[in-house]
C-alpha cells in the first residue's frame, strides 16, 4: 500500500477514537521507527485492536522498544506480528 509515516500517523490518529477495529493489517507499507512510535503511543489508549500485523515494514530496535512500551499498558494486544522487519537483537 506504500503507507509511509504520515499515512501511519493519520491511522494512529483514527485508532484513538476507534471503538470497533479489532484486527489491523499493516504489514508490506513504510513503517519505520517514527511510524512505530505514533502507532504505539495509540496503543497505549487504544482497548479494541487484538491483533496488529507490522511485518514487511522497517521498523528498527527503536521502534520495536516503542510497541514494546506500549505493550506494557495494553491488555487488549493479543497477537503482533513483526515478522521481517530490522528490530535485530537491542529491539
Amino acid at each position: 500500500n506504500g503507507i509511509g509515516a504520515v499515512g501511519a500517523q493519520h491511522i494512529a490518529e483514527a485508532l484513538k477514537l476507534n471503538a470497533t477495529v479489532t484486527h489491523l493489517d499493516l504489514n508490506y507499507n513504510i513503517i519505520v521507527d517514527v511510524s512505530a512510535q505514533h502507532i504505539a503511543e495509540v496503543l497505549k489508549v487504544n482497548a479494541t485492536v487484538a491483533k496488529l500485523d507490522l511485518s514487511c515494514n522497517g521498523i528498527g530496535a527503536v521502534g520495536a522498544q516503542h510497541i514494546a512500551e506500549a505493550l506494557k499498558v495494553n491488555a487488549t494486544v493479543t497477537q503482533l506480528d513483526l515478522g521481517a522487519n530490522g528490530i535485530g537483537a537491542v529491539g
